[in-house]
C-alpha cells in the first residue's frame, strides 16, 4: 500500500529519509555535488511516498520569481518503472492545480519522454545542471 506525507524541513525525520532517497540517486548514482543537492532546502515543501511504510521516492517544490518549480524527483533503483514516480507527480500536480502561478521543472534528457507524457512541454534550449543536460519544461494551464 502506498501513502505519501507532505511536509517541510522542520519535519526533521521525514527530511532525512527524503534527503537519503536523493543522496542514492542524485549523489551516489548520478554524482551530483552534494553541494548542488542541498540548495534551497529550507524554501522546499517535501513529499514522500512509503509502499508498505518503507520510503521509496521523494520530490519536493518551491515557489521561485518564475513560478513553483518541481524538482528533485528521485524513485530508488529497485523501484523504477512500477508508477511510483507518477503517483508522486500526480500528488503534488494535485496539491498546485488551484495556484495561478506557471508550473516548470528542468528535465535531464532521459526524462523527457515521461514528462511530455504528464503533459510538460519542452521550452527553449538544452542546458546543463551539475553536469547533466536538461531541458526547461512547463505545464500549460
Amino acid at each position: 500500500m502506498t501513502q505519501i506525507l507532505d511536509f517541510d524541513i522542520s519535519d526533521k525525520e521525514n527530511y532525512l529519509k527524503s534527503l537519503a532517497i536523493r543522496e542514492q540517486v542524485f549523489i551516489d548514482e548520478q554524482q551530483v555535488e552534494r553541494a548542488l543537492e542541498v540548495e534551497n532546502e529550507a524554501a522546499a515543501h517535501y513529499s514522500l511516498l512509503l509502499l508498505d511504510g518503507i520510503p521509496i521516492a521523494t520530490a519536493r517544490w518551491r515557489e521561485t520569481s518564475r513560478g513553483i518549480k518541481l524538482e528533485r524527483f528521485a524513485v530508488l533503483a529497485q523501484y523504477r518503472n512500477k508508477n511510483y514516480g507518477s503517483i508522486l507527480l500526480r500528488h503534488i500536480l494535485q496539491q498546485l492545480e488551484s495556484r495561478p502561478e506557471e508550473l516548470y521543472l528542468h528535465a535531464q534528457l532521459k526524462a523527457i519522454p515521461y514528462y511530455e507524457r504528464q503533459g510538460f512541454r519542452k521550452q527553449g534550449n538544452m542546458f546543463t545542471e551539475a553536469n547533466i543536460r536538461h531541458y526547461l519544461m512547463t505545464k500549460p494551464k
